[in-house]
C-alpha cells in the first residue's frame, strides 16, 4: 500500500500542471511549490532554535491551531513556530501571520520531500490539525525522533482507518505521540481499531479561538449605523445558492436588513452578489467607508443607508466580528461541499441557519439538536424559521442563548491539550 500510495503522489503531479491552466486556485496551488523544498532547506539552514511545527490543511484547521501556537508564543517565546498549508485558501490568507516565524505550503508528501524538509526542520514537534495527514512526513518525523500529534480530530465510522482495507491508515495513526479527539465517540471508534493508548477526549480548539474573537470583537461604527433599529440577518461565508434562497425570502420582509459576506470576493463573484441582491437596494462596505467617516454616524439612518437593504462586505479579515450586529445568522456552503463555521456566530448568542450538507460538522449538528440551529433545505423553509425569529422575539432570544450556552459548554480544549504536550516545552 505505501508503494502505490508514493506511486499515487507521483501520477497526481502532472494532473495539477494540467488543471493549474484551468483553475486559478490549482494554479497557486501548483506555483506555490516551485523550488520549495530547496527554498525550506535555505531558510533552515542556520536555524538553531527548537521547531514546533504546526500543519493545517486550510483557514478552517488552522483556526483550530491557531490557541496552541498562541500559547506557544506566549509562554515559550524562544521557540519558533513553523506553519504550513495544503490548500491555497489557507496559505494566501495567512501567508503573513504574525505569530509564525515561517509560513510555507507543505510540499507533496513524496518519500524525498519529506526526507529533505523534516531533516532541513529539525521539528521538535509536529501537530496536525484535525485531518489532514500525510503518510511519509509522519514516517520520517517519527524516526527522527519527533513528537507527533492530532489535534481537534473526529473519526468516523466510513473513513478509511475503518475499513477492512485500512491497514496503511491505522498504521499513520499509530505512529502519534498522542491524539485528541474531539468527542468520545471518536475515541471509541480508535479504540475499536485497537488505538486506545495516548487518546484523549480533549474538545475542539476552535471554541477557545472564538470565544476570545469575540472578546476582542472590533466595532464597525458604519456597520452599527446601517443596522441600527433593523432586524438584521448577517450571511457569512456565502455562495450563489445561498444568496438565491435569502435573496427570494427578502421579498417577505420589507424591513429586514442584510449584511452579507461572500465567501470569496474576488470581482466577478462580488458582481454576482450584487446582481442577486439588486432589487433590495445595495450597497458595498468599500464605497460607504470613507464617505461615512465625513457623516456622523450616530443618525436614525445616515444618508449612505437610505434606500439600501443590503450591505455586501467586499473585504476579508471582519466577519467574525460583524456577527455582533446580527439578529439572526445564515452560515453558507451548505448547499455545496458543507458549511462554513457555526461558532464564529454562535458565541455571540446569534441564532441560526444553514443549508443541508451539514453532517459532517459535529457543532453544527448539535447546535441543531440544542435547538439553537434550523437546517434549510429552500427558500420556503428559511423563511418559516426566520418568519418565526422576526415575530417572535422570546424565541428568538431562547436560541441565542442556547447557541451561546453550547459554546460555553465547551471550552477548554487548549488547556487540555497543553497539560499533555507541554512537559518542559
Amino acid at each position: 500500500m505505501n508503494f502505490l500510495y508514493s506511486i499515487g503522489i507521483w501520477i497526481i503531479q502532472p494532473g495539477i500542471w494540467f488543471a493549474s491552466l484551468l483553475s486559478r486556485k490549482v494554479r497557486l496551488f501548483h506555483r506555490g511549490r516551485k523550488h520549495l523544498v530547496k527554498k525550506i532547506e535555505e531558510t533552515f539552514a542556520d536555524v538553531k532554535s527548537d521547531v514546533v511545527w504546526f500543519h493545517c490543511s486550510s483557514v478552517g484547521e488552522f483556526e483550530q491551531a491557531r490557541p496552541l501556537i498562541e500559547w506557544y508564543k506566549g509562554s515559550h517565546p524562544e521557540l519558533k513556530i513553523l506553519l504550513t498549508f495544503f490548500s491555497p485558501s489557507g496559505y494566501e490568507l495567512r501567508k503573513n501571520y504574525s505569530l509564525a516565524d515561517w509560513v510555507f505550503y507543505l510540499p507533496l508528501d513524496t518519500a524525498s520531500n519529506a526526507r529533505r524538509v523534516v531533516d532541513a526542520v529539525k521539528p521538535r514537534k509536529l501537530i496536525f490539525t484535525k485531518y489532514d495527514l500525510w503518510n511519509n512526513y509522519i514516517s520520517k518525523a517519527r524516526k527522527s525522533g519527533c513528537e507527533l500529534y492530532l489535534i481537534s480530530a473526529i473519526f468516523r465510522p466510513e473513513q478509511p482507518f475503518f475499513k477492512w482495507w485500512g491497514g496503511f491508515f491505522r498504521g499513520m495513526l499509530k505512529k502519534f505521540s498522542a491524539i485528541f479527539v474531539q468527542d468520545e465517540q471518536s475515541r471509541q471508534n480508535l479504540e475499536s481499531i485497537g488505538i486506545k493508548e495516548n487518546v484523549f477526549i480533549a474538545g475542539d480548539t476552535r471554541f477557545d479561538r472564538v470565544e476570545k474573537i469575540a472578546s476582542q470583537s472590533k466595532d464597525f461604527p458604519v456597520i452599527e449605523a446601517f443596522a441600527r433599529d433593523n432586524f438584521t440577518i448577517v450571511a457569512g461565508s456565502s455562495w450563489l445558492p445561498d444568496d438565491e434562497i435569502i435573496a427570494e425570502v427578502m421579498k417577505n420582509f420589507s424591513k429586514v436588513k442584510l449584511i452579507v459576506a461572500p465567501h470569496e470576493i474576488h470581482k466577478e463573484r462580488i458582481d454576482q452578489v450584487l446582481d442577486v441582491y439588486q432589487p433590495y437596494g445595495t450597497i458595498r462596505y468599500s464605497e460607504i467607508e470613507e464617505d461615512a467617516m465625513r457623516e456622523t454616524v450616530s443618525e436614525s439612518e445616515p444618508s449612505f443607508a437610505r434606500g439600501k437593504r443590503v450591505l455586501v462586505i467586499d473585504c476579508i479579515g471582519i466577519l467574525s466580528s460583524l456577527y455582533r450586529y446580527a439578529d439572526f445568522a445564515y452560515i453558507g456552503g451548505g448547499f455545496g461541499v458543507g458549511i462554513h463555521n457555526t461558532l464564529e456566530a454562535a458565541v455571540y448568542g446569534v441564532p441560526l441557519a444553514f443549508g443541508p450538507n451539514y453532517k459532517k460538522f459535529k457543532e453544527a449538528m448539535d447546535l441543531i439538536d440544542c435547538n439553537g440551529a434550523t437546517s434549510v433545505r429552500s427558500a420556503s423553509e428559511l423563511y418559516q424559521v426566520l418568519d418565526n425569529c422576526v415575530k417572535d422575539k422570546e424565541l428568538r432570544a431562547f436560541r441565542g442563548r442556547n447557541c451561546r450556552s453550547y459554546v460555553e459548554k465547551n471550552l477548554g480544549a487548549t488547556d487540555k491539550i497543553v497539560s499533555v504536550i507541554s512537559d518542559n516545552h
